[in-house]
């Protein structure tokens, strides 16, 4: 009787085991992460990472979220992973796609290859988005946009909203700031 229930606990113990390792397989695919090893994290759930990722190349500098390796093909690469934390729109915001694909650029300048995808994850759901040599060209050109846009000096700037013009960044620099009088 003892080998009995014995034998029923280890058959219990092992459909649970199956049935947890069933439920987490389910909710990776639902997550829309691919499966791999979490080589990089900057989320704070587990640790601060030390060092964000740079490209002096191209001048680059980004945190994603997470970096997953995985093998696909036969060879192994790092795909970044960026979090949103609002519900999925219909589309990936053009701002979304860009920022994943900056991550795409430097990982192919820091290795040598770039990943042929990153994952947008929202609350409630996922976009791959494919790193395509027009969105690279893309990247590039918003990244010469924007260090443009720091040193030029006729640029129209908005001081009508206070909350916006009270936290700039740049706000040293401007001749222009938001008065209490409006």
């Amino acid at each position: 009787m003892t080998s009995f229930l014995f034998l029923l606990l280890i058959i219990l113990l092992a459909v649970a085991g199956l049935a947890l390792w069933l439920w987490g397989r389910r909710q990776r695919r639902a997550s829309g992460v691919p499966a791999g090893a979490v080589i990089y994290s900057d989320t704070g759930a587990e640790q601060a990472v030390a060092q964000p990722l740079i490209s002096r190349r191209y001048g680059l500098i980004g945190k994603p979220d997470y970096l997953v390796e995985v093998t696909e093909q036969g060879r192994r690469t790092l795909i970044p992973v960026e979090v949103k934390s609002g519900r999925a729109p219909a589309s990936p915001r053009e701002s979304h796609v860009l920022q994943l694909a900056t991550y795409c650029l430097i990982l192919e300048d820091l290795h040598g290859a770039a990943p042929a995808y990153g994952i947008l994850r929202y609350a409630d759901g996922a976009f791959t988005v494919p790193y395509t040599p027009e969105l690279r060209r893309a990247v590039l050109a918003a990244a010469a946009s924007i260090r443009a846009g720091r040193t030029a000096v006729d640029l129209p700037r908005s001081h009508q909203d206070q909350a916006r013009c009270t936290h700039c960044g740049y706000q040293d620099a401007c001749g222009a700031r938001w008065s209490l009088s409006g």
